[in-house]
């Protein structure tokens, strides 16, 4: 059981929380995490208009190219509701040392020493992972905006008009698409790591893997030329193949270290047995 805070200890000598225990405490945690986001959203609302300048990069990119795109307001709490949104992001990115933190102040305590050292391990792995999906996501926005906007007639009479909502709820689904398609080798590791899932059972769906990735490229790349689609699958396929490497050789040591632990128990057994009969 997760042990208490220092100054409750001296009342509670075991150091076991209670059912309401557990509940304030985890009550008081997210208090903290939604204030800190708060503090950080006020200082994401004066960072909101680079962060815009950012987003909407790949308009202006477009646009220097010859294409004709605004980004339209369309309502009059749009622009209001955009730099709200923005804001809210930029507070959960400023503030996330702190919610991680109060995160695992809070599952620790019912963890061991090893189980803590995994977890900070995938954490900081997970963390890279999702960091290099995104940067992959982000670089091919401004290519996805520029092909999928050279279908408008050249004309001077037609121009592309884009919602802002539509257009930032787009990129943010593109970005998160690509930084969750790279957790994939991480959720197989934690499989394998918990037994639920062998890695030469992984390896030997390889097959139906790539055919996922490659379907989920296609879907989730805006792009409509195949070649940027297996430019984006090849990476996650390599890390298929990679979690699948780091699976096997964790069987092998499993096993290794079970076979030892067997050889120990029946050489115990036979020297018990051996004393016994003398």
């Amino acid at each position: 059981m997760p042990k208490l805070p220092g100054r409750r200890r001296k009342e509670n000598p075991e150091a076991i929380m209670s059912i309401g225990d557990h509940l304030r405490e985890l009550r008081n945690r997210l208090f903290i995490s939604a204030i800190g986001i708060t503090v950080m959203a006020v200082v994401g609302y004066f960072l909101s208009d680079k962060a815009y300048q950012f987003i909407t990069y790949p308009v202006e990119a477009a646009n220097a190219e010859g294409a004709n795109l605004n980004v339209n307001f369309s309502t009059l709490l749009s622009s209001f509701d955009m730099r709200m949104r923005i804001s809210i992001w930029i507070g959960v990115l400023l503030s996330s040392p702190l919610w991680i933190y109060e995160f695992f102040a809070y599952v620790g305590p019912g963890m061991t020493r090893k189980e803590k050292a995994y977890t900070w391990v995938f954490g900081v792995v997970g963390l890279l992972l999702f960091a290099a999906g995104c940067a992959l996501g982000i670089w091919v926005m401004p290519r996805a905006v520029r092909i999928l906007t050279s279908f408008i007639p050249h004309s001077t009479s037609a121009a592309g008009i884009m919602d802002v909502s539509t257009y930032l709820s787009f990129m943010l689904r593109l970005v998160l698409a690509f930084g969750i398609a790279f957790l994939l080798p991480e959720v197989m590791v934690a499989l394998n790591r918990l037994g639920v899932m062998k890695g030469r059972t992984m390896l030997k769906g390889w097959r139906w893997a790539v055919v996922g990735i490659f379907t989920f490229m296609a879907f989730a790349n805006p792009l409509p030329d195949p070649w940027s689609m297996i430019f984006m699958a090849i990476p996650i396929t390599g890390l298929y193949f990679l979690a699948c490497y780091i699976s096997i050789r964790h069987d092998k040591h499993v096993a290794k270290r079970r076979a030892e632990e067997d050889a120990a128990l029946d050489a115990a057994l036979a020297e018990n047995s051996s004393v016994t009969t003398v």
